[in-house]
């Protein structure tokens, strides 16, 4: 990272400083043991509807967090000043805080073998790629993924609004144990969401593109057409009548799945007994067919980090192989309230990848439609019925209707419903049209049937 990033107001040295100070005043209050983080962050996100300005908006933040260890006796505080005196007072807090709280057995730092080493922490994972736009400029990005989207056809008659949105940070954090590590990174995107049709008819749908390099992310014309194709074949909706069929989710949502899967592994939900997956360490919960893998060294990914929010060393490593879960996501915390060693994954999943062995190279959107033969393809879900204590799925659904593996008409106002390991375990097919959604890469997933509330 270089000493100060563009567009920063802080240095890395001045971040150091920051660091060592902070946990000076920890120790010299007498704690045994502390952490701190030290971020700066500033970015531009502006809006528009049908052709005018909706919204310009600047933002630049900073802000110091401290943890401090009387013991195992745990306290917390942050301030955005960073002169001395607050710096006194956050870690202040912080401390009396922890000595007045309950003790804890698994509250601490990681251990020292698990902390990333100076080499470690210092692998350039291709981050930051910071956008040099102006407001202007970025107001004629988004007006021009709208005009797009309007020019694809006229029966697009209205506009949710287009946006652009430009972000980019650094961080420092270290803690009592010798740990520092800190990068910068970026993420850029510009969104459309178009309106097509009149009356009770009508019907909207989105696109966006989402990078951390601006270089690569898609056009605005891309973005708005795709946006507009994705909102006309949507009009004539109608709903269905209740049944039972095989259902496919497009690969934005399937995403979703990867993720719920994710919670429900995750060691909060673990410890507490709070998941339908308890236990499941080295249980078959998926077919066969099914690896999920995790790497988050892979270059420019949303997902890539070269340690943890603890600073515990990342690796890439199998997190289901051949449909067996060989590996939970754990923090330090939450593997010691297991009994287990931490994974690395203090503010969770670093850039995960699900395939099947089943899939082929021709596997795109077309086939996989053709392997559903009858069914649902899902192209949009709604509200948040999911209940990780016992795996129930409920959620409000569109998309489209399929007959003889081609779609027939668009659907509307409809549930599907099911429970998430059987979900998991009826998954028949992946495609190979893999989308990455954050840190998440998945094709499209047909699960074998599932409930459809309709008519």
């Amino acid at each position: 990272m270089p000493r100060k990033p563009e567009g920063f107001a802080y240095s890395r040295a001045q971040f150091e400083q920051l660091i060592d100070d902070t946990l000076a005043f920890a120790t010299q209050l007498g704690a045994s043991a502390s952490a701190a983080e030290v971020s700066e962050g500033a970015g531009l996100s502006v809006s528009a509807r049908k052709g005018e300005v909706e919204t310009v908006e600047r933002n630049r933040d900073k802000s110091l967090g401290v943890t401090v260890y009387a013991g195992q006796r745990r306290g917390n505080a942050s301030t955005s000043d960073f002169s001395r005196t607050a710096l006194e007072q956050t870690v202040q807090a912080a401390y009396d805080i922890a000595r007045f709280t309950a003790e804890d057995p698994a509250a601490g730092l990681p251990d020292e073998q698990d902390l990333a080493t100076p080499k470690e922490a210092a692998r350039d994972l291709d981050l930051y790629h910071p956008w040099a736009i102006d407001a202007e400029g970025a107001m004629q990005v988004a007006l021009r993924c709208e005009a797009a989207a309007f020019a694809t056809d006229k029966r697009i008659t209205n506009s949710d609004g287009c946006g652009v949105s430009v972000q980019q940070s650094h961080f420092l954090a270290g803690n009592s144990r010798g740990f520092r590590g800190g990068y910068a990174s970026s993420r850029h995107s510009l969104s459309v969401a178009p309106i097509a049709g009149k009356g009770n008819g009508m019907q909207r749908d989105a696109w966006y593109s989402s990078m951390r390099d601006p270089a690569e992310l898609a056009s605005p014309e891309a973005v708005g057409r795709y946006a507009a194709e994705r909102t006309l074949s949507r009009l004539k909706s109608r709903k269905i009548a209740t049944c039972e069929v095989p259902v496919l989710f497009e690969s934005t949502l399937a995403a979703g799945l990867l993720g719920a899967y994710v919670q429900a592994t995750s060691g909060g939900a673990l410890y507490r007994k709070s998941t339908f997956l308890a236990d499941s360490l080295g249980t078959q919960v998926f077919p066969e067919h099914i690896d999920i893998d995790e790497d988050p060294h892979r270059l420019r990914a949303k997902g890539s980090a070269p340690f943890d929010d603890e600073g515990v060393r990342t690796a890439p490593r199998a997190i289901v192989k051949g449909g067996r879960v060989e590996g939970y996501f754990l923090s330090t915390y939450s593997a010691r309230k297991l009994g287990m060693r931490t994974t690395g994954n203090a503010g969770g999943s670093q850039n995960l990848a699900l395939k099947s062995r089943r899939t082929a190279h021709g596997d795109d959107l077309e086939a996989m439609l053709r392997k559903l033969g009858r069914g649902l393809f899902v192209t949009e879900l709604m509200g948040q019925g999911v209940n990780y204590v016992t795996g129930d799925y409920s959620r409000g659904a569109a998309g489209f209707w399929v007959e003889g593996g081609r779609l027939q008409h668009p659907v509307h106002e409809i549930t599907i419903a099911g429970n998430l390991r059987e979900m998991l375990e009826r998954i028949a097919a992946v495609g190979a049209d893999a989308y990455t959604l954050g840190g998440k890469t998945i094709g499209s997933v047909l699960i074998e049937r599932m409930k459809i509330a309709g008519l």
